[in-house]
């Protein structure tokens, strides 16, 4: 069943107009008939799908598949048709692709399609389509975007695997330190009641014990309370700058992450430009894909200006946020005449240097962590040893 509106006459000659659910136009047309209503025009009623982004690879998979069937030579509408019929794909997805397959059978625009399906499909890939539209290069384009999507993919994995190491070194920090406190130190309880007296990292190591081992459940509650207020938070557009701009003034880290943006903008920037967007177009088509909400509050007035007949370099030169290299590579580009190709191997070099900041970003984290666990676990013996050794020393002088 779908849903239609209708315009239709009834028995006394009176336009009306509303929704019904039917399997066809025949189907509809012979409802209203039994109304005694005759029907002038209808049209489906198609809502936009509540689904979650695509993730990179299917993005990247949705592109390739589309752009090799149509470079093929195969119709937009048998394209769609075979990649909704197609099994390997999960049943959301070729439901997303039927709807999308409806809307271009009714005369709708593919990137119109792309748009109604409830944010399934980012802005950035839409409005590649929908430029692709108007040159008649969907097939380029599409190949282009799924070689895009696919390095963002292949960036996020690393980002994910570069970061395992470090959680699971997180986790065992917290598992190692939970059975100290809550199964070893008591153990030593007894012969600490012996001593007369006891040093201030022992007496604050037995508290921490004796409330890890009674009050467990009031940690737990504390740390997802506290991850909650945390949450709610950074869902307030000034608290989210504010945080994303200290982590830009972080020292070492906060000139990787910049790196990291900054390929990840000049990487979006060259794929609309070569598209034939605008440069202020592309402005606003990238900004939402940094991952950074202060430098993307920027771009306000980079566009401002961009509009008002500023270079695109002097423009980027005043984000606080991104590497001087990208700014000079604009820069020759303007010059030359050749921005296209500048920003393509600006983008090129970018994505290079984002791959050796996020090894370096790890090859910092792992000491770190490390230098953590060992301060932690050494401040534990010398709570545990220091009182004891002291006993022996007693018993030795007398």
């Amino acid at each position: 069943m779908a849903a239609y509106k209708y315009v239709a006459k009834d028995e006394k000659g009176k336009t009306v107009t509303g929704k019904m659910q039917a399997i066809d136009e025949r189907d509809l047309h012979n409802k209203l008939r039994n109304d005694n209503k005759f029907l002038i025009s209808s049209k489906e009623e198609i809502k936009e799908a509540n689904t979650k982004r695509l993730k990179s690879d299917a993005l990247s998979e949705f592109c390739r598949n589309l752009g090799e069937l149509i470079g093929a030579g195969v119709s937009m509408v048998r394209s769609l048709r075979i990649m909704s019929e197609d099994e390997a794909y999960k049943p959301k997805v070729r439901a997303l692709y039927s709807n999308i397959l409806k809307m271009v059978l009714t005369g709708t625009a593919l990137s119109d399609a792309m748009e109604a399906q409830g944010g399934a499909f980012p802005p950035l890939l839409i409005n590649m389509i929908r430029s692709a539209e108007e040159t008649g290069d969907i097939d380029g384009i599409a190949m282009q975007m799924a070689v895009y999507y696919d390095k963002d993919h292949r960036m996020n994995q690393k980002v994910k695997s570069s970061m395992t190491y470090p959680k699971l070194l997180t986790v065992l920090i917290v598992i190692v330190v939970a059975i100290i406190m809550g199964y070893v130190i008591p153990q030593f309880e007894s012969l600490f009641a012996t001593m007369p007296s006891l040093p201030i990292s022992t007496r604050l190591l037995l508290g921490i014990s004796n409330y890890v081992k009674s009050k467990w459940y009031v940690l737990v509650l504390i740390a997802i309370i506290v991850y909650i207020v945390f949450k709610v938070l950074f869902s307030f557009p000034k608290i989210r700058i504010w945080r994303d701009k200290m982590e830009l003034k972080l020292p070492k880290i906060g000139y990787l992450r910049k790196v990291i943006y900054t390929a990840r903008f000049a990487r979006t920037l060259s794929s609309l430009y070569s598209a034939g967007i605008s440069i202020s177009n592309c402005m606003v088509i990238a900004k939402n894909t940094i991952g950074n909400a202060y430098i993307e509050m920027q771009f306000d007035q980079v566009i401002a200006d961009i509009r008002a007949g500023e270079k695109l370099s002097d423009s980027i030169g005043k984000v606080d946020g991104f590497t001087r290299k990208i700014v000079s590579t604009i820069m020759v580009g303007e010059e030359t005449g050749a921005l296209d190709s500048m920003l393509s191997s600006v983008a090129s070099q970018m994505e290079y240097d984002s791959e050796m900041a996020l090894n370096r970003m790890v090859s910092y984290l792992e000491p770190v962590m490390i230098v953590i666990m060992a301060t932690v676990v050494g401040f534990i013996m010398i709570s545990v040893i220091q009182p004891i050794y002291g006993s022996y020393n007693a018993i030795a002088n007398q």
